[in-house]
Parts: structure tokens; C-alpha cells; sequence
């Protein structure tokens, strides 16, 4: 069965990475909850998509700048008041609901890894004891590399955009995931096509996919028998994997 994860908490239906989102989330059965996670000033672990406040939130400026206790006095447009959520609220959060958490680990504001992001994120996880229940996923081979080390995971993923992908092909894609060590390989549904699929399947890769928010594209997603497909709006994915 293809499982589903709230990609940001549902952004199509909520406001994405917030509280709000995440907890509307888990309502449903959803087996998956995903979120995107960056560095704070003071080495904590904040849930926002975006290497900067600007979109989502009435700061300015990059994450990196801010300690998590400043950011939590921001607050996330749409939610009526929410700060910034912090990686362990979101982990307990999904730890009570028995859910998987679908953990991507982005760059910073000038494309580059955080220095001991995988650390910090395993010090949470391993707070609250859901390193074995996350599936960590990046489009940075050294990102999922340093988690590969640690071990312990879930899953790990890593992920692509559509330009590399076309680039290297499924040959040098698969090349590039055993030498980081990930388990699955993550592409836009627009992507991939049954013979990708096979290919990535025949090297005894896991294959997941986002871009899957209307009905054709999740519909594609379930037709491929993907492993997991991530949504901005779970509710007509539930829907419609009946």
C-alpha cells in the first residue's frame, strides 16, 4: 500500500509547518506526517520551510539568525497567533499520535548544510524516542550520509530534482544512493513513469514522490504503487486511495 504523508502538515488545506497543520494532520489516518527542518542561531532545531522568515512568518531574515526562543515569538501567517514550531513539539506531537515523521533536513540560505544539523535533529529524536518512527530525508548526499552513519532510522531518503534526474538517469541516480547509503529515492511525480520505477525497485530502492496535490497527480502516485507519496492535501488522497 502506498502511504501517504501530510507533506508540511497539508498546505493546501492549512497553514504549512505550523501547529495547526500538524495537529489536523494527525486527525486523519495519514500514516506519514512530513515537515522541513533548519538550524537556529543557538543550535535548536525550528520546523519552517523556507531558509528565510519572509513568507511564512512576520520576521525577516534568515532562520539561522534567530535562537529559538525569538522564533517562537514570530508568528506563522494564518494561524492566528502560532510562533515558529520548534522540532521536539512536532516529534511529540507525532510520537502521541503513533505516526511516522517524515523528516526533511534543508540548506541554509546560501544552499550549504548546517554544520551538525544531524546531530541536533538525533538528540531530539533520541529525547523522545523517535529516531526508529522518522524517515529522514535530503537532497544533500552528505546530509543523508552523516544520518546513514548514525544509523537507526526509519528510512532514509534522499531526494531529487527534476534537472539531476534527467541528468544522470536512473543508472548514475542509483550509483549516487548507495554511496550516501539511502533506502529510497525521491523524485516529483512528474518524473516517474512504471519503467523509473522498475529500475529503482530492481536496485532494491524504496521510490517516493511529492508535487502529488490534485487528483490526477495522486492518482498517478497510487497507480505507480510508490511507497509513499507526500501531499499537500491528505484528506483527497485518503479519499482516494479509498
Amino acid at each position: 500500500m502506498t502511504e501517504i504523508a501530510s507533506h508540511r502538515g497539508g498546505a493546501i488545506l492549512w497553514p504549512e509547518n505550523s501547529l495547526q497543520a500538524f495537529r489536523q494532520a494527525l486527525a486523519l489516518p495519514a500514516e506519514q506526517l512530513e515537515i522541513d527542518v533548519h538550524l537556529t542561531a543557538d543550535g535548536e532545531v525550528a520546523v519552517m520551510h523556507d531558509a528565510t522568515l519572509d513568507r511564512m512568518t512576520d520576521g525577516r531574515g534568515p532562520v539561522r539568525e534567530r535562537s529559538l526562543e525569538e522564533l517562537r515569538r514570530l508568528r506563522v501567517k494564518g494561524t492566528g497567533g502560532e510562533g515558529v514550531p520548534s522540532l521536539a513539539e512536532v516529534a511529540t506531537l507525532v510520537r502521541d499520535a503513533g505516526r511516522i515523521l517524515r523528516l526533511e533536513i534543508k540548506a541554509d540560505s546560501a544552499g550549504r548544510p548546517y554544520p551538525g544539523i544531524v546531530p541536533a535533529c538525533l538528540a531530539v529524536l533520541d529525547g523522545l524516542e523517535m529516531r526508529r518512527r522518522t524517515v529522514l530525508m535530503s537532497f544533500e548526499p552528505m546530509t543523508v550520509a552523516a544520518a546513514a552513519a548514525a544509523g537507526g532510522f526509519h528510512r532514509l531518503v534522499l531526494l531529487m530534482e527534476s534537472k539531476p534526474w534527467r541528468g544522470m538517469g536512473p543508472e548514475s541516480a542509483i550509483a549516487l544512493c548507495r554511496a550516501c547509503r539511502a533506502e529510497e529515492l525521491g523524485l516529483p511525480i512528474s518524473e516517474l513513469d512504471r519503467d523509473a520505477v522498475a529500475a529503482l525497485r530492481d536496485a532494491r530502492l524504496a521510490v517516493s514522490a511529492w508535487g502529488t496535490n490534485d487528483a490526477a497527480t495522486i492518482g498517478r502516485g497510487l497507480e505507480l504503487g510508490l511507497d509513499a507519496i507526500a501531499t499537500d492535501d491528505p484528506v483527497l488522497a485518503l479519499r482516494l486511495r479509498g
